[in-house]
């Protein structure tokens, strides 16, 4: 019941993000087919991090990430995403080794700027935005590490392959930098940022 909640308010503030960034743009819409809806696959692989005491990292893995954008300008996009995937985050210290596995929910919005291409259906570009990423653990016991929220800062790129008019294929490869998550527990604070890198490969739909 609780992860249904959790999830709830996730859905909840994904949406109001995107509602923030895209009703605004409908002011400017001047091309055709303005909205676009991704589904993609994507792997999530963060560098370890460590300061004189405490070292991290996390297990590799693979999740969902949805978005809608809204093309207002030629070249201008507004878009918003939410991510998932259920990884381990391990700590080690001289005292003890410490694994917490998490949900990790990614909710994103910013700019996407097309780039001018010479081949033909393929779409590619570059885009930038931030978020937050919530670091929930599976395990709710009272004596359980927190949930715990980090503010998050994007960049990347890939390219759209048209296949059709309305239909067609995203490759992708996202950067996230963020502060190491410490779920509250002042033992596992390592006060470092990471970087995770978020390829992905999906399909969208255009109208």
């Amino acid at each position: 019941m609780t992860n249904w909640i959790v999830s709830k308010k996730v859905l909840f503030g994904f949406v109001t993000v995107v509602a923030a960034v895209i009703v605004p743009a409908t002011v400017f819409a001047q091309v055709e087919q303005p909205s676009q809806i991704t589904i993609q696959g994507t792997g999530f692989f963060a560098k370890s991090s460590t300061n004189q005491s405490v070292s991290h990292d996390e297990t590799n893995s693979g999740g969902l990430l949805v978005g809608y954008s809204y093309q207002f300008k030629p070249r201008l996009a507004v878009e918003g995403n939410y991510g998932f995937t259920l990884n381990t985050q391990n700590y080690d210290s001289p005292a003890a080794r410490r694994s917490i596995e998490t949900e990790v929910h990614e909710v994103m919005a910013g700019l996407m700027m097309r780039i001018p291409s010479k081949v033909r259906h393929v779409r590619p570009y570059v885009l930038g935005r931030s978020g937050v990423l919530i670091f929930n653990p599976t395990d709710k016991s009272a004596s359980a590490p927190q949930r715990q929220t980090r503010m998050a800062f994007v960049y990347g790129g890939g390219a759209d392959f048209d296949i059709t008019a309305h239909f067609g294929l995203r490759a992708e490869y996202r950067g996230l930098i963020y502060k190491v998550p410490d779920f509250s527990v002042e033992s596992l604070n390592l006060d470092k940022f990471s970087h995770l890198a978020q390829p992905s490969v999906g399909f969208f739909v255009r109208f």
